[in-house]
């Protein structure tokens, strides 16, 4: 029997992501958590989402009324976008969070936003949920075993969101949701991406927001977790094709990470491709590892591991040895324990931190590709 009661949480934000891993973990984890409120800008999809989790469980439209709500331990912020606001908000009412990437688009809201948390002796965790993968952590002590890595190539193929979603035959969007709040949260997001780039031309900011911090960043925190430090200069960076109305560029870039090591980063917008794929391959001088990510939108899907030794032995790594919980579930099992005082926060605004700062230096990298010059934090990070 759990030692601690179930924390109380409030989900905010009904969409997508919410509906095929978050809720499906949280009820896989039910000695752990109390679904006690769905709250979504739409009443009715937060309607019919809390009636799918049970009797009790409460439907809203208002987050002030989540915040407001003392049966209320936590919230997990799985809403579009950036989560700074509403994860201040939640900390000030003296709630714990569990925010979905990214947290924040400047090094100034996540340092703010940690230092919240501390002072007020609150649980704050990005999730990141690659991170809490049962192979990143076997990756990260096979990668400690190599003999100086040379190469680290990171390769991600994102196709559009329909098929990655269709498995999931959700309803339609609906048309009663507050669109003024909608618009408060962009004006917002385009405020923070001046504070962070200054006057770039729209294609780049947008895509510091949209691609670089809605995608990217994910593939930063697994450098992270597999125990490498990001990089603050990238050695060259491009953008193809450029520009496309409604379509986001691929993206290659370089970057030294240390010791010897280069980091190769490849993301590509692939639209009719039929699934997500991300690979994190590491050449050393005696072997290699190449980590397989699993697909989001997929609560059961596992990843892959496969390392290679120049001696010739051969292993082969599967989730079998390791237990079949994906990511998703791992960190809400580390969120509840942390909310208990039982473990470290291993995803908090220390790490969203060193990512902002790494996706700005991307950005001036591409910045100076196309004869534009970066201003806000991006500038002052490349001068120091």
């Amino acid at each position: 029997m759990p030692s601690h009661p179930p924390v109380r949480l409030a989900v905010i934000g009904a969409g997508t992501i919410s509906q095929s891993v978050h809720l499906p973990a949280v009820q896989r984890l039910g000695a752990l958590f109390e679904t006690a409120v769905v709250c979504d800008l739409s009443p009715s999809r937060a309607a019919a989402v809390a009636a799918r989790c049970g009797v009790g469980v409460r439907a809203t439209h208002s987050y002030e009324s989540v915040l407001a709500d003392d049966t209320v331990d936590a919230v997990l912020l799985a809403t579009p976008g950036t989560h700074a606001q509403a994860a201040r908000a939640a900390l000030e009412a003296g709630k714990h969070v569990l925010a979905e990437k990214p947290l924040c688009l400047t090094v100034a809201e996540a340092e703010e936003l940690g230092a919240l948390a501390e002072a007020r002796g609150l649980v704050l965790q990005v999730g990141y949920m690659k991170m809490y993968d049962p192979l990143t952590e076997v990756a990260a002590a096979e990668l400690a075993e190599l003999d100086t890595p040379r190469t680290v190539r990171v390769t991600v193929l994102h196709p559009a969101d329909e098929p990655q979603v269709e498995h999931l035959r959700l309803a339609p969007p609906t048309d009663d949701a507050d669109l003024s709040v909608i618009a408060e949260s962009l004006a917002y997001e385009d405020a923070r991406t001046l504070d962070a780039l200054g006057e770039v031309p729209a294609e780049l900011g947008r895509y510091y927001r949209d691609v670089l911090n809605g995608s990217v960043i994910h593939e930063l925190s697994v450098l992270r977790a597999l125990g490498f430090t990001l990089p603050t200069t990238f050695g060259s960076a491009q953008l193809w094709p450029w520009p496309v109305e409604g379509e986001p560029p691929c993206l290659l870039a370089t970057a030294p990470l240390g010791d010897g090591a280069q980091l190769v980063l490849n993301w590509n917008w692939l639209p009719d491709h039929p699934e997500y794929g991300e690979e994190i391959a590491v050449l050393a001088r005696d072997g290699r590892l190449r980590l397989d990510m699993a697909a989001p939108y997929l609560v059961d899907v596992r990843s892959t591991l496969r390392v290679e030794r120049a001696e010739g032995a051969l292993r082969r790594d599967t989730t079998a040895r390791h237990g079949y919980d994906t990511g998703f579930v791992r960190q809400l099992e580390e969120f509840a324990a942390a909310v208990h005082g039982e473990a470290p926060v291993r995803s908090g605004a220390a790490g969203a931190a060193e990512d902002v700062r790494c996706l700005q230096a991307l950005v001036a990298a591409l910045a100076a590709r196309a004869g534009v010059t970066v201003g806000g934090e991006a500038a002052k990070g490349a001068a120091a």
